[in-house]
C-alpha cells in the first residue's frame, strides 16, 4: 500500500490510504462502484462525490443511489458543497480519482473551471501536485475532448481510458470492470489480485 503523510494506522500497524472519487456523468458507473469497493478491501477511506449525472447513470446501470454507496469507509459529499474538505488544497488526500470521467468534466478540469466539488478537488489535486486519475469513458472521442486529455497528460495528469484488455480471457462483466480498477488500484501501488498479470509466457515466441 502507499505510505504516505496522512495515512492513518490500521489496528495491524499497517498504513491506509484516504482518496477522493467522483463518479460523473459518463456511462460506466460501475467502473466507479468496483472501485469504491476495492478501496474499502484495501483499508482506504473515501470521500465520494456523485454529480447529478453521475446519479443518474448509477441509478440506470446499477440500480443504486449515491447513499447507498455511503458506508463507514465511503463518506458521500454533496457536489455542490464548495466547503467540503477536499475543495481545499490544506486537506491532504493521497490521490484524487474521477471514474468515470465525463467529457464535460474533462473539458472544465483542462480548462481551470472549478463550478462544482467534482471539478474543484481535481484542481485542487493538480495545483498541489498530487495524484490525479481521470478514467474517460467514450467512444468515439470528441477532438476538444482529446486535446483536453493530451494537456492534462501533459500536465501530470493520468489518463486511464476504461478500455478492458482481453488477454486474459474475462469470462464476465465483472472480469472486464476488475480490469480496469487493477489498473487504477496499480497507479495508487496498491496490492491486490484482481485479475491474472501479464508474465510474457502466454505466448511462444518460437
Amino acid at each position: 500500500m502507499i505510505d504516505r503523510p496522512n495515512a492513518e494506522a490500521t489496528n495491524e500497524g499497517e498504513m491506509m490510504g484516504e482518496a477522493v472519487v467522483a463518479i460523473t456523468g459518463a456511462s460506466g458507473a460501475r467502473y466507479g462502484v468496483r472501485l469504491l469497493e476495492a478501496l474499502t478491501e484495501a483499508g482506504w477511506k473515501t470521500h465520494l462525490i456523485v454529480t447529478r449525472e453521475g446519479a443518474l447513470n448509477l441509478e440506470l446501470e446499477c440500480n443504486k443511489s449515491p447513499e447507498d454507496l455511503a458506508n463507514d469507509s465511503v463518506i458521500l459529499e454533496s457536489n455542490n458543497n464548495l466547503a467540503a474538505r477536499s475543495a481545499s488544497g490544506s486537506a491532504r488526500f493521497d490521490a484524487y480519482i474521477v471514474c468515470p470521467a465525463s467529457g464535460t468534466t474533462i473539458g472544465k478540469i483542462a480548462n481551470g473551471i472549478s463550478d462544482n466539488l467534482a471539478t474543484r478537488s481535481a484542481l485542487v489535486a493538480m495545483k498541489e501536485r498530487r495524484k490525479l486519475i481521470l478514467v474517460p469513458r467514450e467512444s468515439p472521442y470528441a477532438t476538444p475532448h482529446l486535446r483536453a486529455m493530451a494537456n492534462l497528460s501533459e500536465w501530470g495528469v493520468v489518463i486511464l481510458p476504461a478500455s478492458p484488455g482481453f488477454y486474459n480471457k474475462p469470462q464476465s462483466l465483472e472480469d472486464m470492470v476488475d480490469f480496469i480498477v487493477a489498473r487504477i488500484l496499480d497507479q495508487l501501488n496498491i496490492d491486490h489480485e484482481l485479475g491474472k498479470r501479464w508474465t510474457g509466457d502466454e505466448i511462444d515466441s518460437q
